[in-house]
């Protein structure tokens, strides 16, 4: 389970970045996004899926979280 930074672009999409894989990407889609909670499963434009089970509240970001492979 790699240790996973997420930030706020400045066009409002999350930046998803795993520092040793040097992988940078956009999210795509979040399973849950609203404002009781966040998380789930999460899919980048490149195509890969993570997981992360849902947080409530949601996190601020930037953040650093622990994401599994989906």
């Amino acid at each position: 389970m790699p240790n996973v930074m997420i930030r706020r672009k400045p066009d409002g999409k999350l930046q998803f970045y795993v520092a040793k894989q040097d992988m940078e990407e956009t999210v795509a889609t979040i399973e849950k996004d609203t404002a009781e909670e966040w998380g789930g499963a999460v899919e980048l434009t490149d195509g890969s899926k993570w997981y992360i089970d849902p947080i409530s509240p949601p996190p601020v970001f930037p953040t650093t979280l622990r994401f599994k492979r989906g």
